[in-house]
């Protein structure tokens, strides 16, 4: 597949895969979160963190890729969740036939990631390009959770996975979930490239998932031995 496309804030803005994901929807692949559901959400995290301004905790794509304008940037811990490849998808870095996986939050445990602050008078604005991008269904949830990092704790929305969702798949082995990852690939690229951005990007700011490090590894031998 080539002439992959990125997920930038134009596009976000622009609704630019309002109409794959209108396809999606129409072959029962997914189920769209409405407008008015994702700003009655919105507004509802807005209440919850404001006064002041908002945070935005990153764990995959968005530390290296936002694509929202954010003032500050911490890296943090929050407990009681953990980074894991836990969501077929059908769309984006995978298709109907060769689904892939993409990251979310489940629990237990603990996630090293980083935490974005928007400016208050931004807070609505740019929490709506979020959540165009995180809450296309209802795979994900918007949680408030805390991030302990060396600013002190900070208050913090992020998405964790719907267990609920019939894309949920926290059961997935390492070499199930590795070869999934290894094959798939769809409109955003392939989904090994997810994986390896964010591996990347973890250990260039030091942070640690010593679990995505071993799928990482093993992707990368079985692509090696195709």
């Amino acid at each position: 597949m080539s002439g992959h496309e990125k997920i930038t804030r134009d596009r976000l803005l622009q609704g630019a895969n309002d109409e794959r994901l209108a396809e999606a929807e129409r072959m029962g692949l997914l189920v769209r979160k409405s407008e008015e559901e994702r700003i009655a959400i919105r507004d509802a995290v807005i209440r919850d963190l404001q006064p002041g301004d908002v945070w935005v905790f990153g764990y995959g794509s968005l530390i290296w890729n936002p694509a929202f304008h954010f003032d500050e940037r911490r890296q943090g811990r929050i407990h009681g969740w953990h980074r894991r490849f836990c969501l077929e998808t059908p769309l984006g870095r995978g298709s109907p036939d060769c689904p892939g996986l993409v990251l979310g939050l489940d629990r237990g445990g603990s996630c090293q990631g980083v935490a974005f602050r928007i400016r208050e008078a931004e807070a609505a604005h740019e929490l709506d390009i979020v959540f165009k991008r995180e809450l296309v269904s209802d795979a994900y949830r918007a949680q408030l959770v805390t991030v302990h990092g060396d600013g002190g704790p900070t208050r913090a929305v992020t998405f964790t996975m719907n267990r609920q969702s019939p894309r949920y798949c926290g059961h997935l082995d390492l070499e199930k979930a590795a070869a999934m990852i290894a094959e798939a690939e769809g409109w955003l690229g392939p989904c090994s490239d997810y994986l390896f951005n964010t591996a990347e990007h973890l250990k260039e700011l030091g942070l640690k998932d010593h679990g995505l490090f071993r799928l990482e590894k093993r992707v990368r031998e079985l692509q090696a031995a195709r």
